[in-house]
């Protein structure tokens, strides 16, 4: 009944125990740990070439972390500043023709949106692929199957969406993709710490890590998955995106310029080293659980919020199954800032934006979150909603 913290408290920089901090789908809370791994990175900086190797091993150890959590092959992991930075490059490495096509969520998150519709304004569409959104539709196979087409060259979706918590059916848009010969993108970030994740569902794959993977920004995982898409090759590189021997060589030779045959050529310019250390306590401290029984605890809490909200007559906008939600209960509601804010006076930590309450629970939580979320919630709703 997830009557205590799955987590060990004690392991987190946590706030006062009168605080509910239900809000990691926005920023998890820190790990203790992750103190030291400043000081080691800061060790391993100081100490010339050495550290540089240092610095190599740590890599290793976090791209082996998330290969074994994903479960797909070490080679396949990379790491990229951000899920925009991601998808953007894969953006820049497609050769588009006139009349192709992206399909996205309309309510997807901008990182997974914003690289398609921005490029589509900037460039036009005859270099340029056009964007097509799905709707708000229950019936995922229906959807993919009106508005996927011949035309279409990437299909992109969040695993679990942010706005509203609902959680996709990743193998019905894998059978939409091939169905056209389409890449499948999934973002991960909303999902990724809590739930099991086989990642070779997907074609490319990115999660931030400031969240649910108790990470920070700066680095989020990247995933190309090289048994299904194996010719592919970024647009675009940098020093640490080049093979060894080919970032050393005489340019002036205008020899063939080769990237690295594995996901680390998504990192350009060198990986961002003090969040690979962060990331690499985040990974070990959660590696400690199954992914499943974390997401067992997450989803009681979550399934018992739903209930209670029904009974106190607020409609969220998270589907009542679990099997059909992440960790994010969301309430559209008028006045969400306002009560974001009021709830935070009460020392409860919630989300706010585009017009709604959201809580996000994680393995730190228990239902003592449940109740207090309910003490102060509904009283601050109806003075909006009523």
């Amino acid at each position: 009944m997830a009557l205590t913290p799955l987590f060990p408290l004690t392991a987190f920089d946590a706030p006062p125990e009168a605080i509910t901090h239900v809000c990691a789908g926005g920023l998890a809370l820190p790990l203790k740990s992750q103190h030291a791994a400043l000081t080691r990175h800061m060790a391993h900086k100081t100490a010339g070439h050495k550290g540089h190797a240092e610095q190599d091993r740590e890599l290793d150890a976090v791209r082996n972390l998330a290969a074994r959590s994903w479960g797909v092959p070490v080679d396949d992991i990379g790491f990229v500043s951000s899920v925009a930075e991601g998808v953007s490059i894969l953006l820049e490495s497609r050769q588009w023709e006139k009349g192709d096509n992206v399909f996205v969520g309309k309510d997807d998150f901008s990182s997974v949106i914003a690289p398609f519709a921005v490029r589509a304004q900037r460039l036009g569409r005859s270099v340029t692929p056009t964007v097509i959104y799905s709707s708000s539709s229950d019936d995922e196979e229906a959807e993919l199957e009106k508005k996927v087409n011949s035309k279409t060259r990437v299909i992109a979706v969040s695993y679990v969406s942010y706005l509203n918590g609902a959680r996709v059916d990743l193998t019905a848009y894998r059978r939409a993709a091939d169905r056209v010969g389409a890449i499948l993108l999934v973002d991960f970030t909303q999902a990724a710490g809590y739930l099991p994740i086989d990642a070779s569902v997907a074609d490319f794959a990115f999660s931030s890590c400031f969240k649910f993977l108790l990470g920070t920004t700066g680095t989020a995982i990247a995933f190309w998955n090289r048994a299904r898409q194996p010719d592919w090759k970024p647009a675009t590189a940098g020093c640490f995106s080049l093979t060894l021997r080919q970032a050393l060589l005489n340019w002036e030779r205008e020899e063939p310029v080769e990237t690295r045959d594995s996901a680390l050529c998504f990192s350009r310019g060198n990986p961002g080293h003090v969040s690979i250390y962060i990331l690499r306590e985040a990974l070990e401290f959660l590696s400690q659980w199954e992914a499943a029984e974390i997401e067992e605890h997450v989803l009681t809490l979550t399934t018992e919020l739903l209930r209670r909200l029904d009974e106190e007559g607020i409609r969220c906008s998270t589907p009542r199954e679990k099997s059909r939600h992440g960790a994010n209960v969301t309430i559209d509601c008028v006045g969400a800032s306002e009560i974001v804010n009021s709830l935070y006076t009460a020392g409860v930590y919630a989300w706010n934006g585009t017009g709604r309450v959201r809580f996000s629970f994680h393995g730190y939580n228990c239902m003592k979150d449940v109740d207090r979320i309910m003490e102060v919630f509904p009283g601050l709703w109806r003075e909006w909603n009523a």
